[in-house]
């Protein structure tokens, strides 16, 4: 029996004010699931502009751990409320 799954893959361009990034990440989201998207893909490197162009130790001191993870969990709480992956 074949099925059907809609996927979407988000891309965007990100600066330095991470709420801001956020908040229009999650607008993305919203827009893909009312769109039909069942699994839905964010950017990995959502918090910030991307940041392997150079070697800086400040890029660094923005990593935080999986675990109780802020970001993670308003991400995850939007798939819950949407009906969409969260793994």
């Amino acid at each position: 029996m074949a099925r059907t799954l809609t996927l979407a893959a988000i891309q965007s361009a990100y600066g330095l004010d991470m709420q801001a990034n956020i908040a229009r990440t999650q607008g993305l989201i919203r827009q893909a699931a009312a769109q039909g998207a069942q699994v839905i893909l964010p950017p990995e490197l959502l918090q910030g502009p991307y940041f392997c162009v150079d070697i800086d130790a400040k890029h660094m001191a923005r990593a935080k751990p999986l675990e109780n993870h802020t970001t993670v969990g308003r991400f995850s709480s939007l798939a819950r409320e949407l009906g969409v992956s969260e793994n």
